[in-house]
């Protein structure tokens, strides 16, 4: 067991966010790859400062989480914000990742799986982001699994998306998450969002209507001692819903690009996200601001609902 020397050692908490968590005041816990992967400069800066500032307004502390001159920086002062928009270097680290960045002192943008690793580490009960990975359309071909549904499994955190990535086959993660006891909600919806879509075909398990409700259930876990986390799943606003036809012809033709050009891996989704974004005019690119801000609007609601009940 590590001692919390040891993690000291290696972990930067913002005071802002280390006096919220002595205090049992909200904190939400924010992914740093969707800077410094998910799109271009100077719209992602502008967009992880209006996702703090959205964050503060709700009452609720940001803690944006990333690996930065060989610390785990937990909250982001503007300085730090800056580097993960315009580090041309900077990696997408996942599970495997963290060792080796840390000891080679190489910045890195933490993804879901890793996002949720560090949250658990110093005490975030809340995790907002656009959509998890999870069992790759080419699957059969490739094997590629991603680390979020590991994650899922292994560390106890609240996440809040909008469903499954668009690039990620629902129905096969869906059966994962089943198998590996994640349980997967739907805010005020009966039906998987599936990111760019409302609605996916696919059921959650379980309907929620207040964020009172996410109390509960985390409450149970802790005291039955059952490891891994729960996924909120919240549809993406209607206005912000993309044709689902044209694009599932699109993404069919950027997968078979990835192919061509061997883009394998990690470098999947952020290869595809720049190619959807130049392809719709930057259409994917509102879609995606759009729901991630409302993930983010539940994740504060949440956020103080397990703080006034002391979770």
């Amino acid at each position: 067991m590590n001692s919390s020397k040891e993690i000291n050692e290696l972990v930067k908490i913002n005071d802002k966010v280390k006096t919220a968590l002595q205090n049992n005041h909200p904190v939400v816990a924010l992914e740093s790859t969707l800077i410094a992967h998910g799109f271009p400069y100077p719209q992602n800066y502008n967009l992880a400062l209006e996702i703090e500032e959205q964050t503060k307004k709700s009452g609720v502390v940001p803690a944006t989480i990333a690996i930065l001159d060989g610390y785990i920086k937990v909250g982001m002062e503007r300085e730090d914000l800056e580097i993960l928009a315009t580090d041309k270097k900077i990696v997408k680290a996942s599970l495997r990742d963290l060792p080796l960045l840390l000891a080679k002192k190489i910045n890195g943008g933490t993804t879901v799986a890793s996002t949720m690793q560090i949250a658990e580490i110093v005490g975030i009960k809340v995790f907002v982001t656009g959509g998890i990975g999870g069992v790759h359309s080419n699957f059969t071909e490739t094997l590629d699994i991603s680390a979020d549904l590991k994650a899922l499994s292994t560390y106890r955190v609240v996440v809040v998306c909008a469903g499954a990535k668009a690039i990620i086959d629902i129905s096969r993660t869906r059966e994962l998450l089943e198998t590996l006891g994640v349980p997967v909600l739907g805010y005020q919806t009966e039906d998987f969002p599936a990111f760019y879509f409302r609605e996916s075909g696919i059921k959650v398990d379980y309907r929620i209507d207040s964020p009172e409700e996410i109390f509960e259930v985390m409450k149970i876990k802790e005291k039955l001692n059952i490891p891994g986390g729960v996924l909120v799943t919240v549809p993406i606003p209607k206005q912000y819903e993309l044709t689902k036809t044209d694009f599932n012809h699109l993404l069919q033709k950027l997968l078979r690009e990835t192919k061509e050009k061997n883009i394998s891996g990690k470098n999947v989704t952020p290869y595809l996200l720049k190619r959807l974004n130049e392809e719709t005019g930057g259409e994917t690119v509102m879609s995606n601001i759009a729901l991630i801000k409302n993930n983010l609007s539940v994740g504060c609601e949440i956020a103080k609902a397990l703080s006034r009940r002391n979770i």
